[in-house]
């Protein structure tokens, strides 16, 4: 395919899609209601509930969990103003949304907005996305970088620790360059968790709120970190230095399409078609599916399930001449490879 052609197919794809990003304000108020409402009841349900057993209580957490993971997914579209037609409205949504799932919402969205126009970029690396290293940078890098590397892409650190840290360390701080009005809407979300928490405890008792939110929030945030790891981290993805980089390339074969289950797909607000939100962010979740079914071009890109990302654990390094995640595994291969180069 000619340059030429390719600026022709990338040009008649995003026209494609641009047709669905438009948010509707009947289907974000039925979201918003489907979504809260049994968020809320769970709750109360799980507390009630403890009464009989906690272990009765659970089965309602985990789900709870699911539901806090789509109140995300609307965070997420606020972030991008593509929930609802109005900005004011995404912002003060994007703000509620950003005490109940713990996000400040406008250092996030900030971060999230450079993640979309650098992802798969391997000279931009750095701000709101997975952290990965090419072989000659873990082959050049020091002793320490290398543990905390192999620390960070452990699967108990990342999914077991990371949303601890996350939750109640970074994003309760702001940046240092943040502009004042991004420092005091995190000061406002940080004030409304404490308040929020604070009347929850008075109500139904500092033992209870804690044994029903922790679990939410820490198997959500578990969820919620696989579901973005797994969304660009896969076998067939794409990354490229900056000279070569393509945005369409980078939206279409460097962020997955993740086919889950109907239900699953339903509570995580359709993020697997995350090949279709990289393709145009202003498409609201409640669209990507209609978009990718009826767009020619994406029917037959590669496509992860739940058994297939499960491979994806064992991905640690990008090879930049073979483009293609490795493991840990392959460094002896390489070094020895080194070796016979030198003695030839």
């Amino acid at each position: 395919m000619t340059h030429t052609d390719h600026i022709q197919k990338t040009k008649k794809l995003t026209q494609q899609v641009l047709q669905y990003a438009k948010g509707e304000n009947k289907s974000s108020i039925i979201q918003l209601i489907n979504t809260f409402i049994p968020f809320i009841a769970l709750w109360v349900g799980a507390y009630f509930l403890m009464d009989v057993s906690y272990f009765l209580s659970l089965p309602l957490i985990v789900v709870a969990a699911g539901f806090l993971i789509r109140i995300f997914i609307i965070f997420h579209d606020c972030c991008h103003g593509s929930f609802f037609k109005n900005k004011q409205v995404n912002n003060i949504l994007g703000t509620i949304t950003g005490v109940l799932t713990l996000f400040p919402y406008l250092q996030w969205k900030r971060d999230h907005s450079i993640h979309h126009a650098t992802s798969s970029n391997l000279d931009k690396r750095g701000t709101g996305d997975i952290w990965v290293m090419t072989i000659s940078e873990y082959q050049e890098a020091s002793k320490r970088e290398k543990l905390m590397y192999r620390l960070y892409r452990n699967p108990i650190v990342m999914f077991g620790l990371g949303p601890i840290y996350l939750f109640l360390i970074k994003n309760r701080f702001n940046r240092k360059e943040a502009p004042r009005k991004e420092r005091m809407n995190t000061y406002v979300i940080n004030l409304c968790i404490v308040l929020l928490a604070t009347g929850t405890c008075l109500l139904v008792g500092w033992q209870a709120f804690l044994l029903i939110q922790v679990p939410i929030f820490f198997i959500s945030g578990m969820l919620g970190i696989w579901l973005f790891y797994v969304q660009h981290t896969f076998e067939d993805t794409y990354f490229e230095e900056d000279e070569n980089w393509d945005y369409v390339k980078a939206a279409v074969e460097g962020s997955s399409y993740y086919k889950l289950p109907p239900l699953l797909q339903w509570l995580t607000g359709n993020i697997g078609y995350h090949h279709v939100h990289h393709l145009s962010p202003r498409i609201p979740n409640y669209k990507l599916a209609e978009a990718h079914n009826q767009t020619e071009q994406l029917k037959n890109i590669p496509t992860i399930t739940l058994r297939t990302s499960l491979t994806s654990l064992k991905f640690r390094l990008w090879d930049t001449e073979a483009k293609q995640f490795v493991g840990y595994n392959v460094l002896k291969q390489v070094s020895q490879n080194t070796v016979n180069r030198s003695l030839t």
